[in-house]
């Protein structure tokens, strides 16, 4: 069966993004183990979704390689495991929440689709739109489907910008738990020290488009002083390679 399968690796070598005179990732390099799930961690401005566009294939790097098992990113292939949700999700505005679910998942692939996208309405508590055009739902309601796309066909290899933004608390707490019952490798990108602690393993720390640290949250947690919080020991790293 698909969720006995291994999910692939994610790997980055020396990329480098420029976009004119700004250089947006600089010598970027780390990799991901099959099943790993680690955080893309920095500030704002710090090269986390450029990493994102390029390893779904959406960016092509200055010079470097990035690979998702042994393939690139823009194969059809690659894509064909990728679950994504960008930082600025819009599903299609003029389709209803069921048209949008439905869509993708016919587009992925997806055996018994109309059973899949009724157990999404219910654990995202989307039922009462599910026939709302999107254009007319709030920004929380249009993350629950832009979550629900991305995850539909249950991705092997999955790819999260801020995936908790807009949800409130009860909702986070099911795609948390949706999210560690797939079966893939997963990289988030986030700036929120919690959402790293909640869904991942592992911290890749950027900054300025490179590697500043990298290493599980226990390794992370050992750097505190004192029982310094997570947070002031990630803030004090940070602050010290501005």
């Amino acid at each position: 069966m698909e969720e006995s399968l291994v999910p692939p690796s994610i790997e980055l070598k020396d990329i480098y993004k420029d976009y004119g005179d700004v250089h947006a990732l600089n010598g970027l390099s780390f990799r991901l183990e099959p099943g790993e799930r680690c955080a893309l961690l920095g500030p704002n401005g710090a090269g986390k979704t450029t990493t994102l566009k390029i390893l779904v294939g959406l960016l092509s790097p200055t010079s470097g390689e990035a690979r998702i098992g042994n393939l690139v990113p823009s194969s059809e292939d690659a894509r064909r495991m990728m679950g994504y949700l960008p930082d600025d999700a819009s599903p299609y505005r003029s389709f209803s929440v069921r048209e949008n679910m439905e869509y993708i998942g016919a587009l992925r692939g997806v055996e018994n689709v109309s059973d899949k996208v009724d157990r999404l309405l219910d654990s995202l508590k989307l039922r009462e739109y599910e026939r709302a055009k999107v254009g007319r739902l709030s920004r929380g309601n249009v993350q629950k489907l832009a979550l629900a796309l991305a995850i539909i066909h249950r991705p092997s290899v999955l790819f999260l910008d801020e995936p908790l933004n807009y949800l409130d608390i009860p909702t986070q707490e099911t795609v948390i738990d949706q999210l560690k019952n797939l079966n893939s490798t997963q990289l988030v990108s986030t700036h929120i020290m919690e959402v790293a602690t909640r869904l991942t393993d592992r911290v890749v720390m950027i900054s300025h488009g490179s590697v500043v640290w990298n290493g599980t949250l226990d390794d992370l947690k050992k750097l505190g002083k004192d029982g310094e919080p997570i947070e002031r020991v990630v803030a004090r790293m940070l602050t010290d390679v501005l």
